[in-house]
């Protein structure tokens, strides 16, 4: 078997783009990938177009030599740009092999650990009574785990989207301590601050809430330094959540290694596609923690994702963007007309061949391209704020 083509979808869904990648080969058995990127396919796109020429010809069951051939055959390794390209790719290629051999993917990856994948629902609102009825609502339909978002207490200022973390802090301590008063020790309660705050305030953040408030918080601060991770650690005692901006194995190790995420929200659009994050997996198995997919998108992501998870010892729950308190649009059948089917809070872990998901290409000329950016925040005083 040889690979023939691949084709790249930029497609809008819901409220913003995906990048749908389609591997096709000689033999007539293709493969979906996706990369998770949002908000610059274009650039992930042009990637493809390059890796597009090496991989012509190649064997597609070879995915680990492909992996490397991607990866190091280029002086400048890695990136978010070249490992989103990758992740597409790399999942197309699980796809066909699983098809070619008529097996789920999960059994590419050792083999299914689980019949079904827990998920976690979204809850953002504006009061606490409105939190609180919202969680009563998801409970009361078997979502196990909830995540909230922050009281932005925002605001329009010169045309501008103002945001400002102190604002913020105090507000949603006081909300995060009536929610779990008013629930109990039953659910599993995280919050997402989105990378918005420094060390002082996410430190000033935790320190607000009775102990035991919050099971997770994902994100807190951004990323790249993992000594502020450290320092923050230091300060409070609630268990983090980070990882859904990591591009590669070497990017997740400090947080591993240290001890400096809880749960490990990999992104299998990102990180490298399914190759790179089962590597992931078993140094996280090593160490303790569990994965806590990023999966912000729609049916290939999910599939993909809900692969991984069942084939992993270490799973928590995974991020899905449908639930009774939000829907994006990103699972239209139209565009997705075979896709993985959600049990209420739960995947049912599929038995078909490759990843069981197809996307309508014909559908796609009606969805042209639409240039997309996250909502951009700034502080009162102009500057600006993490997104």
């Amino acid at each position: 078997m040889k690979i023939t083509d691949i084709k790249v979808y930029p497609v809008w869904v819901g409220n913003r783009n995906q990048l749908v990648v389609k591997v096709e080969t000689d033999e007539g058995i293709h493969g979906w990938g996706e990369a998770g990127l949002s908000g610059r396919e274009l650039a992930v796109e042009g990637a493809i177009r390059h890796y597009r020429e090496l991989l012509i010809g190649q064997d597609p069951m070879r995915i680990g030599f492909i992996w490397q051939l991607l990866y190091r055959s280029q002086y400048f390794e890695g990136g978010r740009v070249l490992t989103a390209a990758q992740s597409a790719i790399d999942i197309a290629l699980y796809d066909i092999k699983g098809k070619a051999l008529g097996v789920p993917v999960y059994e590419l990856l050792g083999g299914r650990q689980r019949d079904a994948v827990l998920c976690f629902a979204t809850l953002d609102a504006a009061e606490a009574e409105q939190v609180i009825a919202g969680c009563r609502l998801l409970l009361n339909q078997g979502w196990e785990v909830i995540r909230l978002l922050p009281a932005y207490t925002d605001y329009a200022q010169a045309g501008k989207h103002v945001w400002d973390p102190w604002r913020s802090i105090g507000v949603t301590a006081e909300q995060c301590a009536q929610v779990r008063a008013a629930l109990g020790p039953r659910p599993i309660l995280g919050l997402d601050y989105h990378h918005r705050l420094s060390v002082a305030e996410a430190a000033s953040f935790c320190q607000r809430m009775p102990r035991g408030t919050l099971d997770f918080l994902e994100e807190p601060i951004r990323d790249e330094t993992p000594a502020a991770y450290e320092q923050l650690r230091r300060m409070t005692d609630v268990p983090f959540a980070v990882g859904e901006e990591f591009s590669s194995k070497w990017q997740a190790l400090p947080y591993i290694e240290r001890g400096l995420t809880n749960y490990m929200r990999l992104d299998v659009c990102n990180i490298g596609g399914l190759t790179e994050a089962m590597k992931v997996a078993g140094w996280c198995e090593a160490h303790y923690i569990d994965l806590m997919p990023h999966n912000p998108l729609g049916p290939i992501c999910t599939a993909a994702t809900v692969h991984l998870a069942a084939a992993v010892p270490n799973f928590f729950a995974m991020e899905v963007r449908q639930s009774p308190t939000e829907d994006l649009g990103f699972y239209e059948t139209d565009i997705f007309p075979v896709q993985l089917q959600r049990d209420g809070p739960r995947y049912l872990v599929p038995s078909g061949p490759g990843l069981g998901v197809e996307f309508n290409e014909r559908e796609y000329a009606n969805r042209p391209f639409r240039f997309w950016e996250p909502p951009k925040l700034y502080r009162s005083d102009g500057s600006v704020q993490n997104w």
